[in-house]
């Protein structure tokens, strides 16, 4: 039988660092700071609630970051 796989650690980082950020330089920082997916949502996007580690969303107001999180 296969081991579990354990997931990598997420970055050591805040998502609020990225509140009020131009939302293209927002996901290019998230990736250098090592968040392997970044998803960005338009404003009242439906979207699933499952928690995935390594993930960071963002919702995107006229090309901004108004809110983030992980997950």
């Amino acid at each position: 039988m296969a081991p579990t796989p354990t997931p990598s650690a997420e970055p050591d980082d805040s998502p609020d660092t990225y509140v009020g950020l131009e939302a293209d330089r927002a996901e290019r920082l998230a990736r250098e700071r090592g968040w392997p997916t970044v998803r960005s949502l338009p404003p009242g996007a439906i979207i699933t609630m499952e928690y995935r580690v390594g993930r960071l969303n963002f919702e995107v107001k006229g090309g901004r970051v108004a809110r983030a999180w992980k997950g």
